[in-house]
């Protein structure tokens, strides 16, 4: 089906809270999505798919466990989400010249719009390259080039931001983005958890059905 973006951000930002993340990652994650979809890419399948596979799990288990060097993560398997915000922060060091890369990334493509938001804040272009997969983009546009199979892999061993890349072809952009049923069920689910349970009380004080409709 077809949802606007603001429909599709607000549902992943729900489901990220609801998955157990903060407030700010779920801001972060469902930002991120919104950005990838509006480029005609698979936002919110990956994001439930990662949801799903770290389900309340600690971020300190998916985060990377140091941002110099190569980041791991302690699980073995690091979040992009969480990643991506950390590497928001150190924009500075990638605009300087200085690569990050990150080892054994869950969904990779969710990465991307934070290499947007570093090419935002220091007005360059940033390449992100993964298995065999480069993308580049000043924030404002997207480059792709590779396998477009692989844009969509759920785990990568390598990736590597850095700095100096040409935008070719850009993609379109779209102001609505195609979900399949499973995927926004998914979503769904995991925002239900934030949803507070109806009560006597604010039934009666105007929440959900009337209590004096026989209908």
């Amino acid at each position: 089906m077809s949802y606007s973006l603001n429909e599709i951000e607000a549902l992943c930002k729900c489901a990220a809270r609801g998955s157990g993340l903060s407030w700010g990652l779920a801001e972060e994650a469902a930002r991120a999505t919104r950005w990838l979809v509006s480029y005609g890419l698979p936002g919110p399948e990956m994001l439930a798919a990662l949801l799903e596979l770290n389900d309340r799990q600690l971020v300190s288990d998916v985060a990377p466990e140091s941002l110099s060097g190569v980041w791991f993560a302690p699980l073995g398997r690091m979040s992009p989400i969480v990643a991506g915000a950390a590497m928001s922060d150190s924009a500075a060091r990638i605009s300087e010249g200085e690569s990050i890369v990150m080892q054994n990334l869950t969904q990779p493509l969710l990465v991307v719009p934070f290499a947007a938001s570093v090419a935002r804040q220091r007005k360059c272009r940033v390449m992100i390259a993964w298995d065999d997969v480069g993308m580049s983009t000043d924030g404002y546009t997207l480059s792709m080039q590779g396998n477009p199979r692989t844009y969509t892999t759920q785990h990568t061993h390598t990736l590597i931001c850095s700095v100096g890349a040409a935008i070719i072809n850009p993609l379109p952009t779209a102001f609505r983005g195609h979900l399949d049923t499973d995927s926004w069920a998914c979503l769904s689910e995991f925002a239900g958890r934030t949803y507070a349970p109806a009560t006597a009380q604010s039934r009666a004080s105007g929440a959900g059905a009337d209590l004096d409709n026989n209908d």
